[in-house]
């Protein structure tokens, strides 16, 4: 017997891999709904497309929760709040601004700030070490100098 199990086991382990698919017949309602939802949402797999856009397993995976919870009645508002319960506020393409999102919303200007700073302490030291420095000669080369000043030309 348990040689069975263990063949039944290895015969559908691949199954367990499996990936849920698109719908083949959506109802056009649910998927005009679906859409608005997913373009709000990020992809948690790609960080720069929506979960509409996306073709990663977890966008997939994702719309289909969506469609579960749409096909149960549920509306936009609660499926984001779900949304955002199960995978935080990042999970919004714009997430709300609040203190733990703040560093979503003032980081990429904090660096900015950062690197246009770091940028003008480069360029103001590189400009005072190309200054040309005048050396201050000494008495009897100045005294030389003041000679060669004054006989006229010739």
């Amino acid at each position: 017997m348990k040689r069975f199990l263990a063949v039944l086991a290895i015969a559908f382990a691949p199954l367990a891999w499996g990936q849920a698919e698109e719908i083949a017949n959506p109802d056009p309602v649910v998927e005009s709904r679906l859409r608005g939802l997913a373009e709000e949402l990020r992809c948690l797999v790609c960080q720069n497309q929506t979960i509409a856009d996306s073709h990663a397993p977890l966008a997939l995976d994702l719309r289909n929760q969506i469609r579960a919870q749409i096909a149960a009645g549920r509306s936009d508002e609660q499926i984001r709040t779900y949304m955002v319960e199960r995978y935080g506020d990042f999970v919004l393409y714009n997430p709300p601004f609040k203190a733990t999102t703040l560093l979503l919303w003032v980081g990429p200007f904090a660096l900015g700030a950062v690197g246009i700073a770091l940028f003008v302490a480069i360029v103001r030291r590189r400009r005072r070490d190309d200054a040309p420095r005048l050396a201050v000669p000494d008495e009897a080369k100045r005294r030389e100098m003041e000679a060669l000043l004054r006989e006229p030309p010739g």
